[in-house]
């Protein structure tokens, strides 16, 4: 019987004053009763329009409704068919704009937790030691992965199980890529990414860590001398970008690429145990409006900040991140200043930073993204007090792989040029994930690797 409750069923979370200081998980985990109750609110429709809304497929009514019968690990199994990293993606995902955005549910009331309920399975079976066991029919074809990101990481599991020799050439010392590096440990603990990456490595996925791909290897040396029949190119977008304005080379300006890696890598999340490896002072600017100026913010005031603002050029309703980050970091003490762009840093004369100095500014007409453009709003100038700012307004690919690779086509900005399938303008090189769509996300990216796989897998069974 359908449960017509309106509203989800809620899962618990840690106080905003306490988890404000600490780097423990935010959002815990249904109990096997609640998830039950959830799965309930499914209406199982015959046209599954959440399926359709998620970029790899889930069979989403398929599992809920083992999750309502109790079959928590079967329901697993059925996420797992589609979904590679179904505990990362069941924390990390915009599922208010994709699956849950779609459910029929949503009409009159809130949708069903369908992210929830896919933490829960996958929660639930790494808690009760699942070990299924893939039978893999090796071929004993190569095919390399530049990037353990969610999209090289998605590739190549997909293209494990279908029997290739799958190498991922991974130039940080920790596999995961954004995965690791630039998500917090308070919104996917790193402990659950190496279980995921494991499982991976269990299909007989190779990782080779350290390993700059256009430094220590190029494409072509992969190809012709070391026997990779293909090569998926999932390098992300790591280079962040700047705003051009004077106190940018400030000591305590950081781009929030680089203060999460350092963060994550450095295992920061574990203070006060161990020193922080920035100075974020008792007040820190946030510039952007995105998830990743969410996690820069949050994850500052965590380092002992007292003051965190996030400055946006537009309004809270403009901005990109989810809501419930936005929830999340407003809960948790930190000031959203709004219709306000910074216009310089100000800094000492050791070159500490000492404020900020700003203009406010007002929304004009729709720009090219259907957002109202900001627009500054002449003598409003005034000057925030802060000690630190980090800059969180985007990021692009890094050139270093398409740049040695002869015959690549890319986008001005950057991106690598593929088609629908991945397919690059070089024989039996595929890219996909962040590096052809500028930074998006877990999901998205997770998406063009599967794609890429299938488009692999043809390519080298029709070759």
């Amino acid at each position: 019987m359908i449960n017509k409750r309106e509203t989800k069923v809620q899962n618990k979370e840690l106080d905003p004053n306490i988890r404000n200081s600490n780097f423990e998980e935010v959002a815990g985990v249904y109990t096997p009763e609640q998830a039950i109750e959830e799965a309930t609110r499914c209406l199982n429709c015959k046209h599954k329009p959440c399926v359709g809304a998620c970029p790899v497929n889930v069979r989403i009514p398929e599992f809920i409704e083992l999750v309502a019968q109790g079959k928590f690990t079967e329901a697993y199994d059925v996420i797992k068919t589609t979904n590679a990293l179904p505990a990362i993606c069941g924390r990390v995902c915009p599922q208010e704009t994709q699956c849950e955005g779609q459910c029929v549910r949503g009409r009159k009331g809130e949708p069903v937790a369908i992210g929830r309920l896919e933490r829960f399975c996958a929660d639930y079976a790494m808690a009760n030691g699942y070990k299924k066991e893939d039978k893999i029919e090796k071929n004993g074809i190569k095919v390399a992965v530049i990037g353990s990101g969610p999209a090289g990481l998605s590739c190549a599991g997909d293209l494990a199980k279908l029997g290739y020799d799958v190498t991922v050439f991974e130039s940080l010392h920790t596999p995961g890529g954004v995965l690791t590096y630039g998500i917090p440990e308070f919104r996917l603990p790193k402990s659950l990414v190496s279980k995921e990456i494991a499982a991976l490595e269990k299909l007989g996925v190779k990782i080779e860590v350290n390993s700059v791909i256009g430094r220590l290897l190029t494409i072509d040396e992969l190809k012709d001398e070391y026997g990779f029949k293909a090569v998926f190119i999932a390098t992300g977008a790591g280079l962040p970008s700047f705003m051009g304005i004077p106190g940018e080379n400030l000591n305590t300006v950081f781009s929030a690429n680089e203060f999460l890696t350092r963060v994550n890598l450095m295992k920061a999340y574990e203070y006060p145990k161990v020193d922080t490896p920035y100075y974020v002072g008792n007040a820190c600017a946030i510039i952007g409006g995105g998830n990743v100026a969410m996690d820069a913010a949050r994850t500052a005031k965590r380092l002992g900040a007292k003051k965190v603002y996030i400055v946006y050029r537009r309004t809270r309703a403009e901005m990109p991140a989810r809501a419930e980050e936005i929830h999340h970091a407003i809960e948790e003490g930190i000031e959203l200043i709004e219709l306000t762009s910074p216009i310089q840093i100000l800094g000492d004369e050791k070159g500490n930073v000492t404020g900020m100095e700003c203009i406010r500014m007002e929304l004009g007409e729709p720009d090219a993204s259907g957002r109202r453009r900001p627009v500054k709003i002449d003598g409003s100038n005034y000057t925030i007090n802060v000690n630190s700012v980090i800059i969180a307004i985007g990021q692009t690919p890094n050139p270093l792989v398409r740049e040695s690779l002869d015959g690549l086509k890319t986008q001005s900005w950057g991106g690598i040029i593929a088609d629908e399938n991945g397919k690059t303008s070089v024989e039996g090189v595929y890219a996909g994930g962040d590096a052809v769509s500028g930074a998006a996300t877990v999901i998205l990216a997770m998406g063009a690797g599967k794609t890429a796989a299938k488009a692999i897998d043809e390519y080298l069974t029709r070759g």
